[in-house]
């Protein structure tokens, strides 16, 4: 299967952790990546500076459905879907502190 033309949801749903050129704290879930040009299209693609995130993401049915929306649903819930969880973190990473939490004397 090929890319869907001016689809680009791959590179606006998924949050990328790795450094992008133009984006060097990666880029958040949600958000448009800076290197999709006005054709919907990867300015990196075939480059060695293209996050392998992003390689690794590869076209398919069930991905990409039938149209941008579908693809769209199903990588944010994908999305969500690996989020890390708050049981998920070590002790102390919280970013509630357990001495702000009112007593109930």
């Amino acid at each position: 299967m090929d890319c869907r033309p001016g689809c680009a949801a791959c590179c606006i749903a998924p949050s990328i952790t790795r450094p992008i050129p133009g984006m060097p704290d990666g880029k958040p879930a949600g958000v448009a990546c800076v290197q999709l040009d006005a054709q919907g299209r990867c300015r990196l693609f075939g480059r060695p500076e293209r996050p392998s995130f992003c390689g690794g993401l590869q076209p398919s049915n069930e991905m990409c459905g039938n149209d941008r929306t579908h693809a769209m649903r199903w990588l944010t819930a994908l999305e969500y879907a690996t989020q890390p969880r708050a049981s998920d973190q070590p002790l102390g990473a919280s970013s509630i502190s357990m001495c702000s939490i009112p007593s109930s004397r």
